[in-house]
């Protein structure tokens, strides 16, 4: 029975939902797009909703620690700091969407695509400049030529 019951889960052994849950995370931040059953997708899309949050309103230091608990590549972490923060700046929720594809032709299990919804635009090369640090050169002094 399911009464009261607020959470979804998978009928998988702990251990196992929670590696399956952990690398759609971690594929859904590298690839911004990942395709899996109906069921799956609904379980895992709070988790990426909440992860972005983190990101975006913690501080920097506390974001990467709550990020890479779940995340298994540090590419993903690395990309969601650097460019997904900046995408959904001007976002407080809704970061994700489920498209539905039909159905798997071998079991009949309703497939859909997670995927992470289009954000304002972010130039990487003009990121980058802001954050580099600045190399402080030394004065050349003139010699002096007799």
């Amino acid at each position: 029975m399911r009464h009261r019951l607020s959470r979804l889960r998978l009928r998988y052994k702990p251990h196992h939902s929670r590696a399956l849950q952990r690398n759609l995370i971690t594929s859904l931040f590298l690839y911004e797009a990942v395709r899996t059953t109906k069921k799956r997708a609904e379980v895992v899309q709070p988790q990426v909703e909440h992860l972005l949050t983190v990101a975006k309103t913690k501080e920097p230091h506390i974001a990467i620690r709550a990020i890479n608990a779940v995340v298994t590549h540090k590419n993903a972490s690395r990309k969601i700091m650097e460019v997904l923060r900046l995408r959904f700046e001007d976002r407080t929720s809704g970061f994700t969407r489920i498209v539905p594809l039909g159905s798997r032709a071998g079991d009949g299990a309703k497939v859909v695509s997670l995927q992470l919804v289009e954000g304002k635009e972010v130039k990487v090369a003009e990121k980058k400049k802001a954050v580099q640090r600045t190399k402080k050169t030394p004065k050349k002094v003139p010699s002096k030529k007799s």
